[in-house]
């Protein structure tokens, strides 16, 4: 039941465990939720709650103000993970065999295609450069070893995220209902299989249940993408461009640092719909596992969310969390309350 699956999940106490639901509302909470249904979301009949939770830490904490702004390190990072992936990928490619190629897509791919999803994910808050068109630019240089163009759509899409979390068809980042059910019919089984393809149902989800128009920006992240593709392809060869689809594909599923999709909001703690994890792995991905920092303060660059909580721990060390990605992983596909439902909603804007 639901106290067997808290005490697998890694948070610093019991009584920290307990600790939210005997605080303020505006410390962490979903607010009012409906009585959660079988084969069903969550559902709040309040705002999410990290806007009030800006408003009261601020009250208090008005210095988190200084953490705000960009991060010029950012594109020194970005540049060198861009290099070291195609590097690899043109040595690989042309000079490994098949098993060692897919094994070290695994081992640095995985992490490398993190990291640059999550330059993106920086990106998209404007925390590399004060510009704009610059975070954009930049965008489309770490999007290059992904393949895929993703860079301008994923910025529309994630803002609204943010200033919607949980709001019915309008957050992406939540299942659809279809979705939801097929994946919660084979138990475990169908579990793995949609952790595997959680990238992709994250990728082509937006597409069907917001589609946005194409403007320019999306315009030139598609020709640059495919321009590039097509000459890697032609310089390194098909086996080299294989090896970045495989990062992407084999990082994004059953690796440790895929956890971060599903420890971020799904609910491990009915009550609580966005978790932090604090551990080791937050420096490969500019710590976006200090997730209720981030929601709470999206200004700040990942280099400083650690700051937030320092600065302000009353609003934080109470407050379920995750320690391993790889044991988020193990319980949200062996634990039977735990799904692609396991999500807040709330009632689609008007």
């Amino acid at each position: 039941g639901g106290s067997s699956r808290l005490a697998r999940v890694a948070f610093s106490s019991q009584s920290a465990r307990a600790a939210v639901f005997n605080t303020p509302r505006h410390a962490m909470s979903s607010g009012r939720l409906e009585t959660k249904k079988s084969g069903d979301f969550y559902w709040s009949k309040d705002e999410e709650p990290h806007a009030k939770r800006r408003r009261e830490i601020l009250e208090k904490h008005p210095e988190i103000k200084e953490l705000y702004g960009p991060d010029w390190r950012t594109m020194p990072q970005i540049f060198a993970v861009v290099s070291a992936q195609l590097g690899l990928a043109y040595y690989l490619g042309n000079y490994a065999s098949t098993p060692v190629m897919l094994l070290c897509a695994y081992l640095f791919g995985g992490f490398a295609t993190a990291n640059l999803f999550l330059a993106n994910h920086e990106l998209s808050h404007n925390l590399a450069f004060a510009s704009p068109g610059a975070n954009r630019a930049l965008g489309l240089l770490a999007n290059l070893p992904i393949g895929i163009p993703f860079s301008v759509a994923f910025k529309k899409y994630h803002l609204e995220h943010h200033m919607f979390q949980g709001h019915d068809s309008v957050d992406t980042d939540i299942p659809t209902k279809g979705e939801a059910r097929l994946f919660s019919l084979g138990g475990t089984a169908l579990k793995i299989v949609w952790v595997i393809g959680q990238l992709f149902f994250y990728a082509i989800r937006p597409l069907f249940l917001r589609p946005k128009p194409m403007g320019k920006w999306d315009a030139l992240n598609l020709v640059t993408q495919l321009t590039f593709d097509l000459a890697f392809i032609k310089l390194a060869g098909p086996r080299a461009f294989t090896y970045l689809l495989a990062s992407v594909f084999l990082g994004g599923g059953l690796h440790p640092i895929a956890g971060h999709f599903i420890s971020e909001h799904y609910v491990f703690a009915p009550g609580q719909e966005t978790y932090s994890y604090y551990g080791p792995l937050n420096a490969f991905v500019y710590n976006v596992g200090y997730h209720n920092e981030h929601h709470d303060f999206p200004k700040v660059p990942g280099s400083k969310l650690h700051r937030v909580r320092e600065i302000a721990p009353e609003f934080y060390n109470h407050l379920h969390y995750h320690t391993s990605w790889t044991r988020v992983i193990f319980d949200y596909v062996t634990d039977p309350n735990m799904g692609p439902f396991s999500r807040t909603m709330r009632k689609k804007l008007e």
